[in-house]
């Protein structure tokens, strides 16, 4: 490859890697607010109530708002798995897990900085929004670690198996079982630190764990146009990747 096209692969990384960050960084930050969700409830008018199209159709998550931009991270260690290759996509993990760590001293930094008499946020405001985060970033990260490699080296169990065909297959082959993996091991690290109680434990994994297969069979056009603009800019084959 020209370097003229490397350096410009060079850009296109570090921008993914950037996004990257900022998905699991917000993650961390918002874990604490929970919504609920009812996808299919636009099926259900008319549905009997008590059958089971009536239960399908209202079924209703009740899921952490830090698990909107985390489906993010794994499309974009799918992307860099597939156009820049394993040992890229470890690197982003780790930078990933670096810049979990540098925020959590900043709001410890900030946490032990008092308030003044006049400032709009206060101490207990500060410490009831941001005072979990330790719990979090450290579940987060046990769960982050595991998960992440865990989707890498399956998805590159599946490219090598397949040469570089069927997109398809190793997108959610890898995301899903990575994703149950990041779910249970997260709300294990949570409840044991009993941020959430135990018996929350059970439903907050089927539903996040559901949401999350939902999102990652959603993402996955974007995962073929992705590596199509990819694999068309830098003139790449199905099994090629860029090497620096």
């Amino acid at each position: 490859m020209e370097a003229a096209l490397k350096q410009k692969a060079e850009k296109y990384y570090f921008l993914l890697g950037g996004v990257f960050i900022a998905s699991l960084v917000a993650c961390n930050l918002m874990f604490q607010k929970f919504f609920y969700w009812t996808p299919f409830s636009f099926l259900g008018e008319g549905a009997e109530e008590g059958s089971a199209w009536h239960s399908i159709t209202h079924y209703t998550f009740y899921i952490s708002v830090g698990i909107i931009p985390y489906p993010v991270t794994f499309l974009i260690t799918d992307i860099i798995s597939e156009i820049y290759g394993r040992r890229r996509a470890d690197m982003v993990v780790f930078a990933g897990l670096i810049a979990s760590v540098f925020v959590l001293l900043i709001i410890g930094i900030a946490a032990a900085v008092p308030a003044t008499d006049w400032s709009p946020v206060s101490d207990s405001m500060f410490k009831s929004v941001f005072g979990s985060s330790a719990q979090a970033v450290a579940a987060s990260m046990a769960a982050y670690l595991i998960a992440q490699f865990i989707d890498i080296r399956i998805f590159h169990f599946w490219k090598k198996r397949t040469h570089g065909r069927h997109l398809w297959l190793r997108n959610n082959f890898s995301t899903i079982p990575s994703q149950f993996v990041d779910t249970f091991v997260v709300l294990f690290v949570l409840c044991w630190m009993q941020s959430i109680p135990w018996d929350r434990f059970g439903s907050l994994l089927i539903n996040g764990f559901i949401f999350k297969v939902i999102i990652a069979v959603f993402d996955t056009p974007f995962f073929y146009l992705l590596v199509w603009w990819f694999r068309k800019k830098f003139k790449l084959n199905p099994e090629e990747e860029i090497v620096f």
